[in-house]
């Protein structure tokens, strides 16, 4: 009876030793592809909130990537000075891997969006038209109800108008919080202004409905049922186009073209 616990042991303990050794291997070489597969999805949002790739849009890997490579400049900024990095690859670059180092962010001010570290370089995508630059792509993430939602905020030329919104990550309650990936939603958002005519961040998400852009142009209609996720999408849009968050950028690129 003994001799037969023994052989069971150590015939367990074979095979979760085989098991750990088959699994290891599969995650490492999946690694790549993983990693592959997460730069795809990034440049998929980045074109969809461009306007370059319409909701339920099919488009191979090369046709997404030429699309990619042709209208959208990925460039590396210094969060402090608002200028471009050089030597920096934009796609490879991690920047919430490096708001979590101290040694590559800096710890934000309280906010309500609880954002907990700015990191020191970010990448902004340029849209382009030839050598044209004809919108601004910026990175936003705040704190929801549940969550913390990532996404991309799409400005026009003027670094001003609303181009699009999108979140590529979040944990919301489908069907409320969760309803800030529905196209009808975020088809709101298109012509409405980020900041007022003193320069002040004026977009905000209301309870209940907005009128069109000409006649509300700071307002957009809240997520029914889900009114902290709705204030989650003001705060982070506050603090990311404020002076903790893009401002310094921002100043710089209307500096550069006399806006």
């Amino acid at each position: 009876m003994e001799h037969s616990a023994r052989h069971t042991v150590i015939f367990t303990v074979i095979l979760c030793v085989f098991f750990s050794v088959i699994v290891s291997a599969v995650a490492v070489a999946l690694k790549d592809r993983q990693v592959e597969n997460a730069r795809l999805d990034k440049i998929k949002n980045v074109l969809s909130v461009a306007g370059l790739m319409k909701p339920g849009q099919e488009m191979s890997r090369e046709e997404i990537t030429r699309v990619f490579e042709e209208r959208i400049e990925p460039r590396v900024v210094n969060m402090e000075t608002g200028q471009f990095v050089d030597g920096v690859d934009p796609l490879a670059y991690d920047a919430r891997r490096a708001a979590k180092d101290p040694s590559q962010s800096q710890p934000a001010p309280e906010n309500k969006s609880k954002v907990r570290r700015i990191p020191n370089l970010e990448v902004v995508y340029l849209l382009t038209e030839g050598d044209d630059v004809e919108g601004i792509i910026l990175p936003i993430h705040g704190y929801g109800l549940w969550s913390t939602l990532y996404g991309f905020l799409a400005l026009d030329a003027d670094a001003r108008t609303i181009h699009g919104i999108t979140f590529y990550s979040h944990g919301e309650t489908a069907g409320l919080g969760g309803e800030v990936d529905n196209p009808r939603w975020k088809a709101l958002w298109p012509g409405r202004l980020a900041f007022d005519d003193e320069g002040d961040v004026a977009i905000h998400v209301i309870k209940g409905h907005a009128g069109p852009p000409k006649e509300d142009p700071y307002e957009v209609d809240g997520l029914s049922g889900a009114t902290i996720t709705s204030n989650g999408v003001s705060n982070m849009l506050d603090f990311w186009l404020g002076k903790n968050g893009f401002a310094n950028y921002l100043a710089a690129y209307r500096n550069e073209r006399g806006i």
